[in-house]
């Protein structure tokens, strides 16, 4: 099971942080979303939070494991932790940029014994494949 809006409160206040209305904006429109640019976040709450809003909250989440980081070269996309999602990776179109999450269990038996042969206790993972989706790969019709 993993941890909702209550979750999320209580670790804002935990830390000594407000719970505040941009705060459970920004939050929401993270859940159940794939990742989300920056860009992204900003247009999908409009006028309800500003911009320096998002970024602050962004950055406190991030600091308290609430949101991860994606990286795709030097852009990135944003989505809630495994804390308020379940663990999984991600196959990531560098044509048009759609990002499929994808849960391989043999996978995770893989990244495990990996890290016991080196004697390495992990922490956490992230796992992108990059390439070309199955839509941008279909050849274009004239």
């Amino acid at each position: 099971m993993y941890a909702g809006l209550e979750t999320f409160k209580l670790l804002l206040k935990a830390n000594s942080q407000s719970v505040t209305r941009a705060r459970m904006a920004i939050f929401e429109a993270l859940q159940g979303q794939e990742p989300l640019s920056i860009h992204q976040l900003v247009e999908r709450l409009g006028r309800r939070v500003d911009r320096a809003s998002i970024y602050r909250a962004v950055d406190l989440f991030e600091r308290l494991g609430i949101v991860q980081r994606l990286n795709t070269g030097w852009k990135y996309r944003l989505e809630l932790s495994d804390m308020f999602a379940a663990h999984h990776h991600h196959l990531t179109c560098s044509q048009c940029g759609a990002t499929t999450a994808m849960k391989e269990e043999e996978l995770e038996v893989v990244i495990d014994n990996l890290a016991r042969a080196h004697g390495f206790k992990p922490s956490g993972h992230q796992i992108e494949i990059q390439g070309v989706c199955t839509r941008c790969q279909e050849p274009a019709t004239t």
